[in-house]
């Protein structure tokens, strides 16, 4: 790559997301700084680089690495936020907020719909939306095991085209297929509700394809809500991968369908649980699914829509997290319990 066709990036969280973008970028020729709070991880980046485990080989790509109290954001024209975990996001903003350059713009690589939590704090005119679904996992310091391509997309809130947009895209290319979109709004919500279905896989120790399979009901429960809630606010939701809204609202036979395909699609993943099981199972960590669904339930109450199984989910989750119930498939069955009487 041309010198002057490098950009400088910071990419705030170099956890499985983001470590995997920065290793990217920073094999591509572009200058990349790695902020993170997690010592260990910092440390072995410093040490080898930021090393990617795929089909049993290891690349490694020397990245600048830092704690989030060394680091300095001058040098940076556009800063990836991938934080992960609960107030990560706002305990990122607020720390970007005072060091972000003049010129310097925020792309939020977040779950959820913290990209205006962002927002915010930072500005709304100097953050940028992004979509991403991809699966990879930080399985030991400075290395990332990718567990497969997915979507990428990359977008103003507002919906707007932007240069700045198409220049991200454009060096994202070294990861993969990423595109700019001019919904990524939509894009994010239709994550809401996949998110729903891989968090309620979290409650049982078994690959995610299968729990979806054998619990489609449940399922396709969760979804609906999101999808409700989407709908009131006139969101236009976007299909990704093989995940399809459209289907997933259909007659009983397109419900299938579409459970079906997004089945063979998560049988395809050398990922096999999900970034909430994992919290909980190795990290016996909170995970941030409990405050996005929290926060959305209390959403979907201002506009008068029921939520009663997400509002499950949260409670059952919560005692999952607190060592009250441990991880089994009578969970998902309870969660059916529960909701379907308060559903009718």
């Amino acid at each position: 790559m041309d010198d002057s066709a490098k950009r400088s990036y910071a990419v705030v969280g170099v956890g499985a997301i983001g470590g995997t973008l920065a290793f990217h970028l920073a094999r591509a020729g572009h200058r990349v700084l790695g902020v993170d709070v997690d010592g260990a991880h910092v440390a072995a980046i410093q040490r080898s680089g930021i090393t990617i485990l795929k089909s049993g080989k290891r690349q490694s790509a020397r990245v600048t690495a830092v704690s989030l109290s060394e680091a300095s954001l001058d040098d940076a024209s556009c800063v990836l936020v991938c934080v992960k975990g609960v107030g990560a996001t706002e305990r990122a903003a607020d720390w970007i907020a005072t060091r972000l350059a003049p010129d310097a713009f925020v792309v939020a690589m977040l779950n959820g719909l913290q990209v205006y939590q962002i927002a915010e704090r930072v500005g709304r005119e100097r953050t940028v939306g992004a979509f991403v679904d991809f699966f990879a996992d930080v399985i030991e310091p400075g290395v990332i095991r990718d567990g497969g391509m997915g979507t990428l997309r990359v977008g103003e809130i507002d919906g707007s085209s932007s240069a700045r947009v198409d220049q991200v895209v454009a060096d994202l290319h070294a990861w993969g297929p990423a595109r700019a979109t001019t919904n990524v709004v939509g894009y994010l919500w239709s994550k809401l509700g996949f998110s729903a279905m891989l968090t309620a896989t979290a409650l049982a120790d078994a690959p995610m394809a299968e729990l979806i399979d054998r619990h489609r009901h449940v399922m396709l429960a969760l979804s609906s809500e999101v999808f409700t809630i989407a709908d009131r606010k006139g969101i236009q939701l976007q299909a990704f991968d093989s995940f399809d809204p459209a289907s997933l609202r259909g007659e009983t036979s397109e419900k299938d369908g579409g459970i079906d395909r997004l089945v063979a699609w998560l049988h395809l993943q050398s990922k096999t649980r999900s970034g909430v099981w994992r919290d909980i199972a190795v990290h016996r960590r909170p995970t941030e699914a409990v405050g996005r669904y929290t926060a959305l339930i209390a959403d979907a109450r201002h506009d008068g829509v029921a939520t009663p199984f997400l509002e499950a989910l949260v409670e059952i989750l919560g005692d999952l997290e607190a060592g009250r119930r441990t991880m089994s498939e009578d969970s998902l069955r309870d969660l059916w319990q529960r909701a379907v009487p308060l559903a009718l």
